[in-house]
């Protein structure tokens, strides 16, 4: 609810056993039913059998699955259409693998609705509060039909404004950026991120 009143567009819940944010699903139902329901509501999972996703997906009454783990093109055919937002980590690459894995998707008729790409860190799967290399993203979507661009990877009230002058991503997420400890948001801080990632988003329309 905090979240939420500070004008978030949407709300992201841990559903990873291993994440040191993770949510029981008796934890999930509850803020799930206090969110209102102008805000998304999205489901983060790592490498979950796909039927344990859809299932989730269904119980909680998810908006948006997040995969985060290595889940490969095929996976998200098993989802059976429902809206998916796949994240990449930035490597030393820097995009062709992530274009390789969407043109697998397209050529599966699986493509997601969103791409989120966060920084990488081996060893990780995210929320290491890490930068992303944002010069490497300038150039996406390289393809007219690339998923709109959703930048996380070390976001805090003070480097949102410039990540989406420079990046011009579709959407911004963000965890340990607006933490008082891991896995406690900070009222603050998210009133100030949310702030001034939507005066950034308003300048870079005007």
């Amino acid at each position: 609810m905090m979240v939420a009143k500070a004008g978030a567009d949407a709300i992201g819940l841990n559903v990873y056993p291993a994440s040191r944010r993770y949510l029981t699903p008796e934890t999930a139902e509850a803020i799930l039913a206090a969110a209102p329901n102008r805000v998304k509501k999205v489901g983060l999972f790592v490498n979950s059998p796909a039927a344990q996703v859809v299932a989730a997906f269904e119980r909680l009454g998810l908006d948006l699955i997040q995969l985060h783990g290595d889940e490969p093109p095929e996976y998200l055919g098993q989802l059976a259409g429902r809206p998916t937002m796949k994240a990449f980590r930035l490597g030393p690459e820097g995009l062709p693998p992530i274009t390789e894995y969407l043109d697998r998707c397209r050529a599966l008729q699986c493509v997601p609705a969103l791409c989120l790409i966060d920084s990488f860190v081996s060893g990780h799967y995210g929320g290491t509060g890490r930068l992303a290399d944002w010069s490497k993203l300038e150039p996406y979507p390289i393809r007219e039909w690339h998923p709109p661009l959703v930048l996380a990877g070390g976001l805090t009230p003070d480097n949102v404004a410039q990540a989406i002058k420079q990046v011009r991503p579709h959407a911004v997420d963000t965890s340990s950026g607006v933490e008082s400890s891991p896995g406690r948001k900070d009222a603050g801080l998210v009133r100030r991120f949310v702030a001034a990632a939507k005066a950034a988003w308003m300048k870079a329309e005007s």
